[in-house]
């Protein structure tokens, strides 16, 4: 059975540039890799809704922090049994985005801290009540909001299919949701944390994972 990694940050933080550096350093070190991101917008239909409700496009669905984050959690719940064979058939499965991601970013919209009600809900939902895996360890790839911020805008700015959502251009949602990250990682919430900055190397960072 593989390792199941997962990678956590704020909108712009380069979490898919460390996946991709990871998998080309596992890969070099003989490890067999598979990848998955989430939400997946393309692949999913909770997904698929939730990326309409968050450019507008249903009412006011992406009002409700709750309806969001089912969305969010269905999405993960339909590719359980993925999630299963790719660990049981490669040594490590990195991982976009997992149940972390709902627990912050909804926590913050509702100007919770990781000690709050919608951080338990969320095990229990997306653990407890859907059996997902939980991970064997989590990456956050911390890096200044602003730099974040930054990142987004000028990906928006390059790539019209990666036009900012609501919650990619608000602001205060985005510093909110990562002291919210923060607390997750000192807390070893769901599993244990390791925490990257902006100019972690592959080659660290799977160093680090062997040496845990």
């Amino acid at each position: 059975m593989g390792r199941l990694v997962v990678i956590e940050g704020l909108d712009g933080a380069g979490k898919r540039t460390l996946a991709d550096g990871l998998k080309d350093e596992l890969g070099r070190r003989g490890a067999t890799v598979a990848r998955i991101a989430f939400p997946r917008y393309d692949h999913d239909v909770h997904a698929e809704l939730a990326r309409d409700a968050l450019y507008g496009r249903l009412g006011d669905l992406a009002d409700s922090v709750h309806g969001m984050a089912l969305l969010f959690a269905l999405d993960r719940r339909a590719a359980a049994t993925r999630l299963r064979e790719l660990t049981a058939q490669h040594d490590v499965l990195l991982c976009d985005r997992y149940v972390a991601s709902n627990a912050a970013y909804g926590a913050a919209r509702l100007h919770q801290d990781a000690t709050g009600d919608f951080v338990g809900w969320v095990r229990e939902l997306e653990i407890d009540r859907f059996g997902l895996p939980v991970p064997d360890v989590q990456l956050l790839l911390r890096v200044p909001v602003a730099l974040a911020a930054s990142r987004a805008a000028g990906r928006a700015g390059t790539d019209p299919t990666r036009a900012q959502d609501a919650f990619e251009s608000d602001g205060g949602l985005q510093a909110r949701c990562a002291a919210v990250y923060d607390h997750l990682a000192t807390w070893s919430w769901l599993a244990p944390w390791v925490e990257l900055n902006a100019t972690a190397l592959a080659a660290e960072v799977v160093d680090q994972l062997a040496a845990g």
